[in-house]
């Protein structure tokens, strides 16, 4: 049975407002998380995802009410991220309504987080987000903290690691590709999904329909738009119907929005 690829619309947000920059700089405003994240959903997105950049503490009990104002809204997974440090952090986004967790920084800190998180939770609520850029031929290096700080680890092997320590899904971005718009990384998510047994969620690079088509060819079970959507370069159900005519297996909307919806969401 072939699976059915997925497209993603993640919200970058701080300040409870989705912004969107290019490599992790730069960022605009592009509008409020929980209007996007159901306009997403109506128009065919598989799941949202939902990253807290900033990921201060203080912005927690915000960041909180964001996810639950959201997940009333959706009929679709809600993935919640950012600035996750432990147990407590986890167990308080999935209450508050998201399916699953992502880790990035607090997983490469201490990587027991991620068999905790499994053990307790179910590999199928952990997602381990990997942030990498291009150090040689083949080669990419694991940013931390919204990719200021190098960790000296390999991607690769510590996607294989991530996946050992029991994480159900990884969210691979390219940062040398991040707001670019020039295609994903295919070399590096086709090295990562070809060395591990969980679905891989690209992200970091997408401009077309083109470039979707040719990361969820090269091995990504899901393509992850950000930019693309917000300021409406790709819509997500002609994007599907797209995926569809080149012969990839996509679920597909189960109507498409009124005039009077897409109206209010463009303002």
């Amino acid at each position: 049975m072939t699976l059915r690829k997925r497209i993603i619309a993640c919200l970058d947000v701080t300040d409870g407002r989705v912004v969107k920059g290019t490599r992790f700089l730069d960022l605009v405003d592009a509008g409020d998380p929980v209007e996007l994240a159901a306009r997403y959903a109506a128009e065919g997105a598989d799941e949202i995802t939902i990253l807290d950049i900033g990921a201060t503490r203080d912005a927690r009990p915000t960041l909180l009410d964001l996810i639950s104002r959201a997940a009333t809204t959706l009929d679709v997974p809600l993935t919640v991220g950012g600035g996750v440090r432990g147990f407590d952090d986890a167990v308080a986004f999935l209450d508050a309504g998201a399916d699953k967790v992502a880790l990035n920084s607090a997983a490469l800190a201490d990587p027991p987080l991620v068999e905790h998180l499994a053990d307790r939770l179910g590999s199928q609520s952990v997602v381990v987000a990997i942030d990498a850029a291009r150090s040689g031929p083949g080669r990419w290096r694991v940013r931390a903290v919204a990719a200021t700080e190098e960790t000296g680890r390999d991607a690769v092997a510590w996607a294989r690691e991530a996946v050992e320590r029991g994480s159900g899904e990884l969210l691979i971005t390219s940062i040398d590709r991040d707001g670019t718009r020039s295609g994903y990384d295919l070399e590096l998510t086709g090295a990562i999904a070809g060395s591990v047994r969980v679905p891989v969620i690209a992200s970091g690079g997408a401009g077309s329909v083109d470039d979707v088509v040719d990361v969820l060819e090269v091995g990504a079970s899901a393509a992850l738009l950000a930019s693309t959507l917000h300021f409406d370069i790709l819509r997500i159900g002609p994007l599907k119907e797209a995926l569809e005519a080149r012969g990839l297996s996509v679920r597909m909307p189960s109507r498409a929005p009124s005039a009077l919806e897409v109206a209010a969401w463009l303002g």
